[in-house]
C-alpha cells in the first residue's frame, strides 16, 4: 500500500491536511494519538515507564504525569534515551498493525510531527510537508491554542526549520492562505499523483519518462536524487553496496530530460532477478519489463547485461540501473559522469550532440543514443583523463 509521511512545524495547519486527505478516503495513523495510546492507563509501556523512573511520573488517576516526566528527561539525555528506549519500539510496532489492518489499496497517511527530526523520510513513498510562515504560525498558535508569544516561539524553535523539512520534502503545501485553498492543494495532490501513484505502486507499473524536450537544468535535482537514494538504501540495506546518480541530472549546468538516473550497485545480478527486485517494487519502483543490457566501449565487445527499475511515482520519473559492482558498465557511468563534471568544454559539447539528437528524433529525447559514434569518442577522452588524474570510481 502506498505510505505517505505527513509533517511541519507546530501550527502550520498540518491537521487541515490530513483531516482533508481523511475526506478524500486516505487511511490516517495521528503518531501523537499512538504515542499516547501505548502509555495508556494499564499498559505495559506505562508500567516499564513507572518502573524506569519512579512511580512519581504517575498521576493519582493512573495516568502518565506528562509533566513530571519532563522535568525527569527534559535536561537528562541518558534518561530521554531510555525513555525513548521504551516507547519507540512500541510506537512502531502499533503503527504496523494500523497500516496491516488497512485495504491493500489504501492510501495509508502518518501524521508524524517531528517526521525529519527522528530521521524517517526514507521510511515512506512519499513526504508531505506543509509550511506556513513563522508570523502566521504564531498567530494561530494564540488565536486557537491561548498560547504565549514566548512559548510558541521556544517550541517553534526546537523543530526543524523550513529549509531542513525542504529538503525532505516531495511535496510542500503553503498554507499562508485561506483553509479553501488549502483544500483545493490537498485535493488536487490526491487526484493527480496519490491515487496514480498507489495504483501504479499495487500494480507494479512503471512511469514511463516524457520524450518531451529538454527540460533545462533543475538546481533540485541532487536533492531529489538524495531522497530517492535514501528510499534505495533503506529497501535494499547492506544488498545496495553502493548508490550513485549518475546520467545527466547529475552533472551541474546540464540541461536534460526530467529523469533522474540512480546506479545501484549489487554484488551478483542474480540477486537482482529475486527478493531485491520485489523490495525495490515495494518501495515504489517496479522492475522494467524486458531484457537490458549497455551497448560496451569501445563498441564490439559483448553486451554490459544490467537490470532496470522505473518509479511508480507519476511525478517524478526515474531510470534505476542495476549493474554488478566493479563492472565495465558500472564503471563506465561514473566515468562519464566525473569527465563531464570536470570537463566544461565537453559538458558544452554533450548539450550541442543531445539537442542534435532531440531536434532530429524529439520521441526518443536524450535517450536511445548509446550506439552513436560520438560515445565511443567521449569515452577514449574520458579515459584519457582519468589516466592523466588518477580518477577512480
Amino acid at each position: 500500500m502506498l505510505r505517505v509521511g505527513l509533517t511541519g512545524g507546530i501550527g502550520s495547519g498540518k491537521s487541515a491536511v490530513a483531516a482533508r486527505l481523511v475526506e478524500r478516503g486516505a487511511v490516517l495513523i495521528d503518531a501523537d494519538r499512538v504515542a499516547r495510546e501505548v502509555v495508556a492507563p494499564g499498559t505495559d509501556g506505562l508500567a516499564e515507564i513507572a518502573a524506569a523512573f519512579s512511580d512519581s511520573v504517575v498521576d493519582a488517576d493512573g495516568a502518565l504525569d506528562r509533566a513530571a516526566l519532563g522535568a525527569v528527561v527534559f535536561a537528562d539525555e541518558t534518561a530521554r534515551r531510555r525513555l525513548e528506549a521504551i516507547t519507540h519500539p512500541r510506537v512502531r510496532a502499533r503503527t504496523a498493525e494500523l497500516a496491516a489492518a488497512a485495504a491493500p489499496d489504501a492510501i495509508v497517511v502518518n501524521d508524524v510531527p517531528l517526521l525529519v527530526e527522528v530521521g524517517l523520510a526514507p521510511t515512506y513513498h512519499l513526504v508531505v510537508v506543509v509550511q506556513t510562515a513563522v508570523s502566521t504560525r504564531l498567530e494561530r498558535l494564540a488565536r486557537d491554542r491561548g498560547m504565549g508569544r514566548a512559548e510558541a516561539e521556544r517550541r517553534i524553535a526546537a523543530q526543524a526549520d523550513d529549509a531542513r523539512r525542504r529538503a525532505a520534502a516531495d511535496v510542500v503545501l503553503t498554507n499562508d492562505g485561506s483553509l479553501a485553498a488549502l483544500h483545493d492543494a490537498v485535493d488536487l495532490l490526491w487526484k493527480q499523483r496519490l491515487v496514480p501513484y498507489e495504483d501504479n505502486l499495487r500494480q507494479r507499473r512503471v512511469v514511463p519518462p516524457d520524450a518531451a524536450e529538454l527540460a533545462g537544468v533543475d538546481a533540485s535535482w541532487p536533492e531529489q536524487y538524495a531522497r530517492l537514494a535514501a528510499r534505495i538504501q533503506h529497501a535494499l540495506g547492506a544488498d545496495a553496496l553502493r548508490i550513485d546518480h549518475i546520467g545527466s541530472t547529475a552533472v551541474p549546468g546540464l540541461a536534460a530530460r526530467d529523469v533522474i538516473d540512480v546506479q545501484v550497485a549489487v554484488s551478483s545480478l542474480a540477486d537482482a532477478d529475486g527478493p531485491l527486485a520485489d523490495r525495490l517494487a515495494n518501495a515504489g519502483f517496479p522492475r522494467v519489463p524486458g531484457q537490458w543490457w549497455d551497448d560496451p566501449r569501445p563498441a564490439g565487445r559483448g553486451r554490459w547485461e544490467k537490470r532496470l527499475h522505473g518509479s511508480a511515482d507519476p511525478a517524478r520519473p526515474v531510470r534505476l540501473h542495476v549493474r554488478l559492482a566493479d563492472s565495465p558498465g558500472w564503471r563506465y557511468a561514473l566515468l562519464m559522469r566525473d569527465h563531464l563534471r570536470a570537463d566544461p568544454d565537453q559538458r558544452a559539447a554533450y548539450l550541442l550532440f543531445k539537442r542534435d539528437l532531440v531536434d532530429a528524433a524529439p520521441e526518443a529525447g536524450d535517450s536511445g543514443t548509446a550506439r552513436n559514434p560520438w560515445f565511443d569518442e567521449e569515452y577514449l577522452r574520458a579515459e584519457q583523463w582519468a589516466a592523466q588524474t588518477g580518477w577512480r570510481p
